[in-house]
């Protein structure tokens, strides 16, 4: 049995990227998530200085989902292709409805479906690329 006292605490996940605030910009509209403290974007014309380099989102809850700006990114190429997805986000809707509406939004927001699934009997899904190619699953759960 595992001590939870003594393990460590998940405290986010960390997505890499060449653009770290548009990527952020992305998952924010989408997830409706907020900037951590200062790491809001600045007003126009000023310099984005965090937006190149780290940034965090967070959930009412508190869950975190940051942004690394690296400065090449081979795109995943996921199901064929020698890149891998390497990792990906599942999120869930209530219904097939609300994937569809949800699909119109991610398409919207500048991701690209790669997968549809929506007919699947026992697990309706699509699975998309979001602007930097990372694939992320939108499932009726």
């Amino acid at each position: 049995m595992v001590d939870r006292n003594n393990v460590p605490v998940l405290r986010q996940v960390v997505l890499d990227c060449t653009d770290a605030r548009s990527l952020a910009e992305f998952y924010r509209s989408l997830l409706g998530l907020s900037y951590r403290d200062g790491d809001e974007p600045p007003p126009a014309g000023e310099p984005d200085e965090h937006g190149c380099d780290w940034l965090v989102l967070r959930t009412e809850a508190g869950a975190q989902l940051a942004f690394q700006q690296v400065d090449a990114l081979p795109e995943a190429t996921w199901p064929d292709g020698p890149v891998p997805q390497q990792m990906h986000l599942d999120l869930t809707v209530g219904s097939v409805a609300d994937l569809r509406v949800q699909h119109e939004r991610v398409l919207r927001l500048g991701g690209r479906l790669l997968r549809d699934e929506i007919d699947d009997p026992d697990e309706p899904l699509r699975v998309y690329a979001d602007p930097a190619g990372h694939p992320f699953c939108v499932f009726v759960g």
